[in-house]
């Protein structure tokens, strides 16, 4: 599988905050906000911005998934 943004949606439910709030705090473009949803690549400046904004590590919004694992 590879980079799972599991872990970010987790924190988005714990600030009460859904997709459409973390597009619209640090100006995610829709495109942008689908890759996430899908788990595929972002630019590493998205990365930057989300931990930017929830005063956080990367290992705390993404993490890697060996294939075969859910």
């Amino acid at each position: 599988m590879g980079i799972s943004y599991k872990p970010l949606f987790k924190l988005l439910i714990d600030k009460g905050m859904n997709k459409t709030d973390l597009m619209r705090a640090i100006g995610l473009s829709p495109p942008t906000l689908a890759k996430l949803s899908k788990n595929q690549p972002v630019d590493g400046k998205v990365l930057e911005r989300i931990c930017g904004y929830f005063h956080c590590q990367p290992g705390d919004v993404i993490e890697y998934v060996e294939d075969g694992q859910p």
